[in-house]
């Protein structure tokens, strides 16, 4: 037998080594790469998981008659403030009317909880009625308010029938911008006459009115509500988003609400649409309550509103 020498133990001991090494950094780069792997997966199902939860259905209960399903955030578009809130009656009946609310905020604020605990007391009212409570794309000193959110509330609409799958009247109800933007669309853009009625809360109806133009953040009304874009050398900016400009003998009959003591919507603004609408023939009501821009909120002017709200629904229903 031939005894190795100690240049050849050497080189063995080398040989080993560097075995012993690629195998630790392949069992490393795999321990790794099932670890990627790992939390991958892992932060996946919590994305899915938390996309489940803000869609979660839970079921409110108004009274020991009434509930309603509920959906939270959503979503109606493809932008992330484009989400809904639903509120279908358990029933399992298919529903007539559908009210979509539109909060305010000046175009570029808001959120829709503000409306929340309006909706609930809606409910008591109308326990037969599906609500839809949305956000839209805010307005910025980057982002015109028009078109976008009446192309917002045309989608939520199309939305809707796509979910409910049959035909429905829909009531606008918004309060201040919302309400701006809930006449809007009703008269200028429901071609296809779905609007059954538009409740309009303390919303501007002529952007023209000089004494609407006293308003503190006017300026913002002026350099971006519209997209300078869809103007032409036919219409000025004060016209195209004036609902009363958009009034026709067709226009969807209109329940409106003005505060006393509103310093930011003037007492003309009511006067304005009345005659407008009067003009045209087109069924309307108007009531004024003895509080501020944003009272109407609460008692007891809010049980008057809905009050109104349901007489005037149900004198339709009746035509």
């Amino acid at each position: 037998m031939t005894l190795k020498t100690e240049q050849d133990k050497k080189q063995s001991f080398l040989h080993i080594f560097i075995f012993v090494r690629k195998l630790a950094e392949q069992s490393v780069s795999f321990f790794t790469f099932m670890m990627m792997r790992f939390l991958r997966f892992i932060f996946g199902f919590l994305f899915i998981a938390a996309m489940m939860m803000s869609c979660k259905k839970k079921t409110i209960e108004i009274d020991k008659r009434v509930h309603f399903e509920n959906q939270v955030n959503i979503s109606y578009g493809k932008d992330p403030e484009q989400t809904m809130d639903l509120y279908i009656p358990n029933d399992g009946k298919e529903i007539k009317n559908v009210f979509l609310i539109v909060h305010g905020g000046g175009w570029r604020g808001g959120d829709k909880s503000i409306l929340s605990s309006f909706i609930f007391s809606l409910m008591k009212k109308f326990p037969d009625c599906i609500f839809a409570n949305i956000n839209y794309r805010l307005a910025s000193s980057s982002r015109y308010a028009l078109p976008n959110q009446t192309e917002d509330i045309h989608q939520a609409i199309l939305f809707l029938e796509r979910k409910l799958q049959y035909k429905f009247d829909v009531i606008l109800l918004g309060n201040s911008a919302g309400g701006h933007l809930s006449m809007l669309y009703a008269y200028q853009y429901d071609q296809d006459k779905k609007i059954k009625a538009v409740i309009n809360i303390v919303g501007p109806s002529d952007l023209s009115d000089s004494n609407f133009k006293n308003y503190e953040d006017y300026s913002f009304v002026e350099n971006h509500l519209v997209d300078p874009e869809i103007l032409s050398d036919t219409i000025s900016m004060n016209e195209l988003a004036s609902p009363v400009h958009w009034i026709r003998k067709t226009s969807a009959p209109t329940l409106s609400f003005y505060g006393m003591k509103d310093a930011i919507i003037p007492s003309s603004q009511k006067a304005i649409l009345d005659s407008t609408l009067d003009q045209h023939q087109v069924p309307r009501q108007s009531f004024e309550f003895n509080g501020n821009h944003v009272e109407w909120l609460k008692e007891p002017h809010s049980a008057f509103l809905i009050n109104h709200i349901s007489e005037f629904i149900n004198l339709l229903d009746q035509k």
